[in-house]
């Protein structure tokens, strides 16, 4: 049997040749070749003191830590009676202004009589690709700097010119405000660099919503690729959480980034990580839906007894690497076959092969598989296949996924595949179902779940991620609200660049938060606003679109986002 502590990707790491795991686009995140070291997300109870030597262990809050451990001795160390269940780190991805006017903004900030609001006394938090700290929108009028704490978590520290990593984390630099303000002054080499430019943009949307909010900006860690991953993630939630909660300062969380690996039902280690910190501190989590909704990605159904059903995708030109999710329910029994574009078959799942790690080469395919079986954690079944180039691209064409139900008692069957951004725009289901297609860890249930309409017609953007149609499930009902992603205007004039996605919609709502807990928390008027308190306020004043007869529903969730129709 499994190991039944780890979790199926990484057992399928495990199994896998080095070599092999390289050429996956999936299996070797989170793994240093040049040490043969994981870095590994783990659940645990008690603590880890007795580990010392060449295992580092990173502890996070509510029994999470990242484990940093050679690999031939991750077994010995998922037997302690202290490991709960461990995950491999997964890749993130980014979700890519008369938004303000739509999201009813102006009139608390410049407001006709009352008392204006801009965020003051409350951080804004943004974990993205760092900033451009030297752009005016983020500095005061005198010049200084309105970052607070900026965290590079992949710069490598320069103990001689004062640098080191936050107390408590190992990597990286962190900058307080008087370095940030002594660097601009000098005008000298940079001490961080927003490379794509994405964060910054995030950043600006947040700080034109709540002006009078300080930063904390947390760098992910792309050191090990062009994306961060979800330990880096997991560390960046801990150090916003408890350095606003050591400075009595109420937090607005804002992330713009999310992935497709998972059962998207709340049950992997990050939804559930990230549904704690909520409870560290002061805090509103805001995360984007993410960019799948129309990318044709997922396919939902559901079986019936003696109907075979063959679920078809196209596989693009020139993929170098592509992975493949099942999921299922436990008390449903079927066998599962792959047929390649020349019309090979393969049975890759029965009842008998649960917990087993499978190989074969179809065409000038490998593929790698894995059938799970529930864990822990998780009450869904997985069949993770991976696909490996035997020379330098994938087979092109129809690939099939075959299902022959034995014993159907709930039937439901989602497949999912990696996010648009790393596939192409050719590789997609043939037969599409754009509900369930938020990202996670949108799917978090304690956070609020942005997703994007477009503010000039008032009409959902079809690219956003979305719920399940007609659920009143708990872990479905999201979107919570939905904020202007359609071209948005970054800078002035024409000169400014427009932008789409959840990632930009998602600061209009972290913005909102701020105002409200300044209202609350700053102001008096309410000590206890924040956390889920914030989230209905805001889903109270959202206003419906045209076009909708069900409320809340998986498109907008309970409407667009209007802020000033929020307040208590």
């Amino acid at each position: 049997m499994a190991n039944q502590k780890l979790e199926d990707q990484l057992s399928l790491a495990l199994d896998t040749p080095v070599q092999m795991r390289e050429r996956s686009g999936n299996l070797d995140t989170g793994y240093v070749p040049e040490e043969n070291t994981w870095e590994l997300i783990v659940k645990y109870n008690g603590n880890l003191d007795r580990l010392t030597g060449n295992i580092r262990v990173e502890p996070l809050i509510a029994g999470y830590a990242i484990v940093t451990i050679p690999e031939n001795l991750i077994g010995a160390f998922s037997r302690m009676e202290e490991i709960e269940f461990i995950e491999k780190p997964k890749k993130l991805f980014p979700q890519v202004t008369a938004g303000l006017r739509a999201s009813c903004f102006y009139s608390l900030l410049q407001p006709v009589s009352g008392t204006a609001l801009s965020g003051r006394g409350v951080y804004i938090a943004i974990l993205d690709s760092g900033i451009d700290y030297t752009d005016p929108l983020f500095r005061y009028a005198d010049g200084t700097t309105k970052i607070a704490w900026l965290w590079d978590q992949g710069k490598q520290a320069d103990a001689e010119k004062g640098e080191r990593p936050p107390q408590g984390f190992f990597t990286g630099v962190e900058y307080s405000r008087e370095m940030i303000n002594a660097n601009m002054q000098e005008d000298g080499e940079r001490l961080t660099l927003d490379v794509t430019g994405h964060g910054t943009n995030v950043a600006k949307i947040a700080v034109q919503g709540a002006p009078g909010s300080e930063l904390i900006v947390v760098k992910l860690d792309t050191a090990r690729g062009t994306y961060p991953s979800t330990a880096s993630l997991l560390r960046a939630f801990t150090y916003t959480a408890k350095k606003s909660q050591a400075e009595n300062m109420p937090v607005a969380i804002n992330l713009s980034y999310g992935n497709t690996y998972g059962a998207h039902d709340g049950s992997s280690l990050l939804e559930r990580f990230i549904d704690n910190i909520t409870e560290v501190g002061r805090n509103v989590i805001c995360i984007g839906a993410g960019n799948e909704g129309a990318s044709a990605g997922h396919f939902a159904g559901l079986l019936t007894e003696n109907e075979i059903q063959r679920i078809s995708f196209a596989m693009g030109a020139y993929e170098r690497s592509f992975s493949l999710q099942v999921w299922k329910w436990y008390a449903d029994q079927m066998d599962i076959s792959i047929v390649s574009p020349a019309g090979e078959c393969y049975l890759i799942r029965n009842q008998a092969a649960e917990g087993e790690a499978q190989q074969t080469v179809m065409e000038q395919t490998r593929l790698l598989i894995f059938s799970g079986r529930p864990q822990p954690y998780r009450m869904r079944e997985e069949v993770y296949i991976d696909f490996i180039p035997v020379e330098t691209y994938l087979n092109t064409g129809i690939w099939t996924i075959e299902i022959t139900p034995r014993r159907v008692v709930n039937g439901e069957l989602r497949l999912y595949m990696p996010s648009a951004v790393v596939r192409s725009e050719n590789t997609r289901f043939l037969l599409p179902s754009p509900v369930l297609t938020l990202t996670i860890p949108s799917t978090a249930q304690k956070v609020i779940t942005v997703g994007a309409y477009n503010a000039y017609v008032r009409s959902y953007a079809a690219f956003s991620g979305r719920g399940e149609a007609g659920s009143r499930r708990a872990e479905n009902n999201k979107p919570d609200l939905a904020a202007p992603g359609v071209n948005i205007r970054i800078g002035e004039g024409e000169s400014g660049a427009l932008v789409s996605g959840t990632s930009y919609a998602t600061p209009f709502v972290t913005a909102a938060a701020a105002l409200l807990m300044e209202y609350g928390i700053v102001q008096g008027n309410d000590p206890f606003l924040y956390g889920e308190k914030v989230k209905a306020y805001l889903l109270a004043g959202a206003r419906q679109l045209p076009g909708y007869d069900l409320w809340p529903n998986d498109q907008v969730g309970w409407g667009a986002l209007c802020t000033s129709e929020s307040l208590p």
